[in-house]
């Protein structure tokens, strides 16, 4: 019998889980398992991952697809991987994993400064060459271990990803992919593989790299302890997969250059393609290699969108959440109701969360609402509520500017997928600030379809991964820009810049505290 399933694996910041596809695309199941990134109390700002119990949690997402689906082992054509971005794996000279750290892992204050203090120029060098700054990449992070913990540089031998290590666990290859491996800031974006002098730039040993293998290549297949700790067959090849934004791209269609998508989660990820890796003279905006081979992608992040939203319904909504648990319903769609009857711009109040990104010099106003008047009938909760939403529309109008400006160029249409576009109140306000047509696909989750596309066509099921992913994306809606409403934003779009300005102003001096800030600043 022909092989008729392909297996996504998706390590993301708050779970694990394995997906199963047909070749069509449809998803025929799903487990998924939470985990936890603690901090290390010895190690303020520190996000360790714990690769044993993770890997169990993997394992028992794996065996639960199996189980729920029915599915045969030996029917599954190919597996690959994708994750959250950032997070790094050390290893020893035994292939033991001996140091991680999940994506916004900050302990390494110390290091960044050393290393702006040995070259201050050299941090805009390296971005121009791997597109990457201190803020979240590797450098800082394995300097930290040089200096913090010795006794485990002295033993590093590999370093890579997590979506590298899911594969590393049922394979025993290791190999990193050019996706995710460029966020580490050692890799050339134009030759999509590391760059070993950047290391030796910083007093790092050069020598730590695994092969890189190209996006939708095999890497290997499941071997005896792979199948026995998840339950696959032996001989199930896996194909190398890529970042979770790149893939949640392939996912909804966005792989030819000058497409754009919006991916809503707890960031918001705002990602334009474009066949030229060149990186912005200012440094202001992150610059990725596709997982689509020879695309690269400007990447430009809001910090926490989807965390202040659950924040401020926990906080604030107790009363939806009840109603909601009654009625069967999901509270946001109760809130969602009232807010849409609040007029755009939330009659002028505005709140400050994340900045338009400065890669450079990434740094967050202390949260704050403002410009709005004891007047109970209009400045209700659900003003409150849509203030949220336009905050995070008008950091993503600041991300389109701010790309279009590195790069000349601007899309003509924007793809909505994540959770976000869940609810189509959110969707109407993207559209009406940008005043462009916003698209939502049907799997708006599309990272683990991302991933089955590239496991599909390292195996020959697909021909071109470009096509297959124009070919399985389905749109269930599309919005269009209201005008009066966008004539609205327009005009509150600069008061808001200067607003955010001042406040940040504020927590720079000490006077309020940064919702974030990047190491070293």
């Amino acid at each position: 019998m022909a092989k008729q399933y392909l297996m996504a694996i998706d390590a993301g910041t708050g779970s694990v889980r394995a997906v199963l596809f047909d070749p069509d695309g449809a998803q025929l199941g799903c487990v998924q398992r939470e985990w936890n990134h603690r901090e290390d109390p010895r190690y303020p700002g520190s996000m360790d991952f714990d690769w044993t119990q993770n890997w169990a949690l993997a394992c028992e997402c794996v065996r639960g697809v199996l189980a729920e689906t029915g599915a045969d082992p030996a029917q599954i054509a190919a597996i690959s991987t994708t994750c959250m971005r950032e997070g790094i794996v050390l290893y020893d000279a035994q292939g033991n994993e001996i140091w991680a750290c999940a994506n916004v892992d900050a302990r390494s204050n110390d290091e960044v400064a050393e290393l702006i203090r040995m070259n201050p120029e050299l941090e805009k060098e390296i971005y121009a060459v791997s597109g990457q700054t201190y803020a979240l990449g590797a450098l800082p992070r394995i300097l930290w271990v040089k200096n913090k913990r010795p006794d485990l540089y002295e033993k590093v031998a590999k370093v890579g990803m997590f979506n590298d290590w899911l594969i590393y666990r049922l394979t025993g290859v290791l190999a990193v992919e050019p996706s995710n491996g460029s966020t580490t800031g050692v890799f050339d974006l134009q030759q999509r593989r590391w760059d070993r002098s950047i290391m030796r730039k910083v007093g790092l040993r050069d020598d730590i790299f695994p092969p890189v293998a190209e996006c939708g290549t095999v890497v290997g297949v499941v071997n005896a302890r792979g199948a026995a700790d998840t339950g696959l067959a032996a001989g199930t090849t896996v194909v190398a997969g890529g970042g979770d934004s790149q893939l949640g791209c392939i996912g909804v269609g966005v792989v030819d250059p000058s497409q754009a998508a919006v991916f809503g989660g707890s960031f918001w990820q705002y990602e334009f393609n474009t066949p030229s890796g060149a990186t912005d003279p200012k440094c202001r905006v992150r610059v990725n290699c596709h997982a689509v081979p020879g695309m690269w992608q400007y990447e430009a992040l809001a910090f926490l969108p989807g965390l202040a939203m659950r924040w401020y319904r926990d906080a604030f909504c107790q009363e939806e959440v009840r109603r909601a648990a009654e009625l069967g319903t999901d509270p946001y769609a109760l809130m969602n109701e009232q807010a849409a009857k609040v007029p755009a711009g939330s009659y002028g109040m505005m709140c400050t969360f994340s900045d338009v990104m400065n890669f450079i010099a990434w740094k967050h106003a202390s949260p704050t609402f403002t410009n709005f008047s004891f007047d109970a009938a209009r400045f209700t909760k659900y003003t409150f509520y849509r203030a949220i939403m336009e905050n995070a529309a008008l950091i993503t109008k600041g991300h389109l500017e701010l790309v279009r400006e590195a790069t000349g160029h601007a899309p003509e249409e924007i793809v909505f997928a994540g959770g976000a576009s869940k609810g189509g109140i959110w969707c109407q306000i993207v559209a009406d600030v940008l005043g462009l047509p916003v698209k939502v696909p049907v799997v708006k989750e599309a990272t683990a379809l991302g991933a089955a596309i590239l496991a599909g066509y390292g195996v020959g099921l697909y021909g071109d991964i470009s096509e297959t992913a124009r070919r399985l994306v389905q749109w269930e809606t599309t919005y269009l820009p209201d005008p009066e409403n966008h004539r609205v934003y327009e005009a509150m779009y600069q008061p808001w810049r200067e607003v955010y300005k001042a406040q940040l102003a504020l927590s720079d001096r000490g006077l309020t505290r940064h919702m974030w800030i990047a190491p070293g600043l």
